[in-house]
């Protein structure tokens, strides 16, 4: 459904403006007014990473006249294969710093505010409340549902979009006029259900599919031209080179943007979402060690099993001496419960520590009682035991 525009047009153009924009300004849908909306919009860019690269690039290549940044962030050389905002001598810079910097080198009529914090529920309706349009390009579940509530609960519309290794989906979320993120997620996932990019790996390309559909809608939202994808999830499979809509009707139980809401201020995603289950968390409680106590047990000699539950690729990157490559599914399915010995202290660990300890509880409830994880996984080994390995 077409909607009207979201922001008013600005004054004038310059004359540089007329003709930095002379491409958009010959397409009558757009035109002189569409371009003075753009001018005069103000967007807020959720994560300066892999989808937030593209967007930011291009939204201020269209000549939206402020955009916000908000990153806490740090580059790191893992990033360059997708974030194509920051290049090989930002590595170690600030995302945002990095990020404004390309952004004013694209577009330097742009105004370009910085956000260097974490997003968090004492700061997004603050930062919110100064911009007409989010665009969200986050990575974990616990913040995308705090930025779906402060956008419904502000009245602001926002554009989503999200990523994993081929697949990537994107929507326009605006309780005013449809359904909001928790319409079609009204719960996340269970916990360690659904691999974040680090874990399951994503098409570099990809960002650039998604967060081009994302500028895509936010000019649509803030021009008011065609059709944006509001009420409509897009779906993108990269391999079969497909795309397909998926209705989304607004909830009349929502309870964020429903008849009868029982969400009526923010409340504590983290807890929300859980970083990990409950089993989890007790299982690992008392039986969590640090790289450094796992590389003495190796110079003691003791009789342990160090088990790798990664996935065969994230194992080829790097890991540990020793370990032997169990992937963290044939411990759900209790194919590899077989495989283990009884007569030796099982050690498990992954990438940072939830998906071990996940396995850990399984293990708990197999009769390991003596099983211990890694804290922190093999991030924290490759810092604290062997700096020399590469991350990922």
């Amino acid at each position: 459904m077409s909607l009207p525009p979201l922001v008013e047009p600005a004054a004038e153009l310059t004359v540089d403006e007329v003709r930095r924009y002379s491409r958009h300004l010959i397409i009558p849908d757009v035109g002189m007014a569409g371009q003075k909306r753009l001018k005069n919009a103000k967007v807020l860019c959720v994560g300066a990473g892999g989808l937030g690269s593209p967007a930011l690039l291009y939204l201020a290549a269209a000549g939206v006249g402020t955009l916000g940044i908000v990153d806490f962030d740090v580059v790191d050389e893992s990033n360059l294969q997708r974030q194509v905002i920051h290049g090989q001598s930002d590595v170690g810079r600030l995302k945002a710093e990095s990020a404004a910097a390309s952004v004013r080198e694209i577009n330097p009529l742009v105004n370009v505010i910085i956000h260097n914090v974490a997003l968090t529920t004492d700061n997004v309706m603050d930062i919110f409340s100064g911009y007409d349009l989010i665009v969200d390009g986050t990575d974990n579940f616990a913040t995308r549902y705090m930025v779906n509530d402060a956008a419904v609960l502000l009245g602001k519309p926002y554009v989503w979009g999200s990523i994993y290794r081929f697949d990537g989906q994107a929507s326009v979320f605006w309780a005013e006029h449809g359904p909001c993120y928790r319409c079609l997620y009204p719960e996340p996932p269970p916990p360690g259900m659904v691999p974040s990019c680090a874990e399951g790996g994503v098409l570099g390309v990809l960002c650039a599919s998604i967060g081009s559909v994302q500028v895509n809608e936010a000019i649509k939202v803030i021009t008011g031209i065609g059709e944006p994808l509001v009420g409509r999830l897009m779906i993108y499979d990269a391999l079969e080179m497909k795309y397909r809509d998926v209705k989304v009707r607004k909830d009349p139980e929502c309870p964020l943007c429903g008849k009868n809401p029982s969400i009526t201020e923010l409340i504590d995603y983290e807890a929300f979402c859980g970083t990990l289950s409950d089993e989890a968390q007790q299982a690992a409680a008392g039986s969590t060690i640090t790289a450094a106590e796992l590389e003495a047990m190796r110079e003691r000699g003791e009789d342990i099993m160090i088990i790798d539950v990664r996935e065969p690729n994230e194992y080829e990157i790097v890991n540990i001496p020793g370990a032997v490559l169990i992937p963290k599914g044939e411990f759900l399915n209790g194919s590899a419960l077989e495989r283990l010995p009884q007569d030796k202290k099982i050690v498990l660990h992954c990438k940072s520590g939830a998906r071990s300890a996940e396995v850990l509880a399984v293990l708990k409830n197999a009769g390991f009682s003596d099983a211990v994880h890694v804290g922190g996984g093999v991030l924290s080994w490759i810092k604290t035991v062997d700096p020399s390995l590469p991350t990922y």
